[in-house]
């Protein structure tokens, strides 16, 4: 949970208040507590703080926090709001803001606290995270894969973040597809989208089918006689991928996969040579 992030009270909140060292340490208690999971222990406490005239960013973020834990995503949001109106650069709490916001499906505010909280707390991967869905939420599919690529950049190693940068890409795609399907039903990207799903199923004659109709409807593309040249290359068919190789390098002449894909049929040939 994003919450364990925040759960700490700096002692610095406190110098500009008129507070006791006793009410201070209660704070502190409270703020123990509510690591401890005590809500209804570390709520009276922060409340009592309230009632001395005690009106710290900290104290209406925590009980923001307990807020959340407990469901209640409205009162969550304003608390966050009253501890953001007295410090507005407390990222933390415009982080939680953001997520409670996204909880109730206020989606559109959510994305406008949660890119404060990001220009707060740009290395703070779980910013990037509730912004990234956020995003996906109001159909910013750019924004999504921009937000999951920053996530992946922070925290390389986690594949949770990788699958939902990838998860991004195949909605930007898929969108991005149907938009020129519906530009130009005669685009060759729609026997090419066809071609890749019956090659990913092992239908390799339909697949080959396919991208010679793309080819067909658009012989400047790209990409084409190359996957055709994969494929035949899979079903041993060097002769006929040597060909689809050297109609791409026409099109491509620096292409690195196009040139790998030729010096492995000259090589594989060479093998097969007496």
């Amino acid at each position: 949970m994003i919450f364990s992030l925040f759960l700490w009270v700096v002692a610095s909140t406190f110098a500009q208040e008129n507070i006791t060292p006793e009410l201070e340490e209660r704070i502190h208690d409270g703020a123990q507590a509510l690591k401890a999971g005590e809500l209804d222990s570390a709520e009276s406490i922060f409340s009592d703080a309230l009632r001395h005239g005690i009106k710290a960013p900290i104290i209406y973020h925590d009980l923001g926090v307990i807020a959340t834990l407990r469901g209640n995503h409205s009162e969550a949001v304003a608390r966050f709001r009253q501890s953001l109106a007295l410090q507005p650069d407390f990222g933390s709490s415009r982080l939680l803001l953001g997520s409670s916001l996204l909880a109730l499906r206020r989606d559109s505010d959510a994305v406008v606290e949660l890119k404060r909280a990001a220009a707060v707390l740009p290395s703070e991967p779980q910013v990037h995270f509730e912004l990234g869905r956020a995003y996906e939420r109001v159909g910013n599919r750019f924004g999504a894969v921009q937000e999951f690529q920053t996530l992946v950049h922070l925290v390389p190693q986690d594949p949770e973040y990788s699958y939902q940068l990838g998860n991004a890409w195949a909605k930007l795609s898929d969108w991005a597809f149907r938009q020129i399907i519906a530009v130009n039903p005669k685009s060759a990207r729609l026997p090419q989208g066809l071609a890749m799903e019956y090659a990913e199923h092992g239908k390799y004659d339909q697949a080959l089918s396919a991208y010679r109709q793309a080819a067909q409807a658009d012989p400047a593309m790209p990409e084409i006689h190359l996957a055709m040249a994969l494929i035949l290359l899979n079903l041993h068919r060097s002769d006929e991928a040597r060909a689809e190789i050297e109609n791409e390098l026409k099109l491509v002449p620096g292409s690195k996969p196009a040139l790998a894909a030729k010096e492995k049929i000259v090589r594989e040939q060479g093998e097969q040579s007496p």
